[in-house]
């Protein structure tokens, strides 16, 4: 099997193992990274920047100009430190496989519109796993990072740090986590936003997914708590994970809907109410994209099916943007 199948959540998925699957996605990303047009973002990854007139010539690394032809300099630490916070999001919510619970309840669902694997991961575990592989990146890197989970207001905090035994101490962390209910995620920022020193990076993992009608208010109040975090110097990723199922919505016939974070069940005719859902998820992905784009926070849609290549690029392009 070649190192970028473990892009994949449908393979990463029949790894036990959280280290391994961190190393996997990040090794089969890497390998990718050096034989594709982004082929420059693994010279930046190796703590190198291209040449500037005016750069002490004496900086110049000629062992990467005798492989690239191009001429870089080796960085300084000052310049390529970055302290990262992975945060996750308990909720309730955020543990469920939609193609696993529809082939259990006996679902029609159409797998050509699906273009997924009939079995991904739960929303918690591609979370996990993402956050799991960018803590890697990030040690690997040698830039400080942390873990923050939360339900209604923090229960975990790991503060950041750089060394090797901070990655065992995260993923030890992360692989015992567990969705647990209902959770608060402003209240939760502006707790974070209140104990952060220093220039950091927020990665926010979530559904996102509103709790009462009025999705918009609550998206307001989560956008609030963003705006605070950028208000204070920090740069934001929110890494938006809906199930595949969520994102496509490719159901038919009577499906009994049961909230994730209640007993409340709800038997409707999928088809009928399919298009009005799809345009419902995109004008809800679509506010949030122009509301964080206004407040220069990166926001980066994604369902349990997207390889996790997207995201980790993602994260290597705001890197080099902004603290390279």
């Amino acid at each position: 099997m070649t190192a970028d199948k473990y892009l994949r959540p449908e393979v990463i998925r029949q790894v036990a193992r959280l280290d391994l699957r961190a190393k996997f996605i990040v090794e089969g990303f890497l390998t990718g990274l050096h034989s594709s047009p982004f082929q420059g973002f693994s010279v930046e990854f190796s703590e190198h920047r291209k040449y500037n007139p005016g750069d002490d010539l004496k900086s110049l690394d000629w062992n990467v100009y005798a492989k690239t032809g191009k001429y870089f300099v080796k960085k300084f630490r000052a310049e390529t430190n970055m302290t990262g916070h992975l945060v996750m999001d308990l909720s309730k919510s955020m543990d469920w496989n939609g193609p696993a619970e529809a082939r259990r309840a006996g679902v029609k669902i159409d797998w050509a519109a699906l273009g997924a694997a009939d079995e991904t991961l739960t929303k918690f575990d591609y979370a996990v796993c993402l956050a799991a592989a960018l803590g890697y990146l990030m040690i690997y890197q040698q830039d400080p990072v942390g873990l923050v989970a939360f339900d209604e207001k923090l229960t975990t905090v790991i503060p950041p740090k750089s060394k090797r035994s901070q990655l065992g101490t995260i993923l030890s962390v992360l692989a015992n986590l567990k969705p647990v209910g209902k959770t608060n995620i402003p209240d939760s920022l502006f707790q974070l936003a209140s104990m952060m020193k220093g220039k950091s990076l927020v990665m926010l993992f979530t559904d996102l997914l509103p709790t009462t009608d009025d999705w918009k208010a609550e998206a307001d109040a989560v956008l609030r708590s963003l705006y605070r975090l950028r208000y204070s110097g920090h740069e934001v990723i929110v890494f938006h994970i809906l199930d595949v199922l969520e994102s496509k919505f490719p159901l038919a016939g009577l499906v009994d809907f049961q909230d994730v974070e209640s007993s409340d069940h709800k038997e409707i005719d999928a088809q009928g109410i399919a298009e009005d859902y799809r345009t419902f998820v995109a004008e809800f992905r679509n506010y949030y994209k122009t509301e964080c784009a206004g407040a220069n926070v990166d926001y980066v849609p994604m369902d349990t099916s997207v390889g996790f290549d997207k995201a980790l690029l993602d994260y290597l392009i705001l890197r080099q943007r902004r603290f390279g």
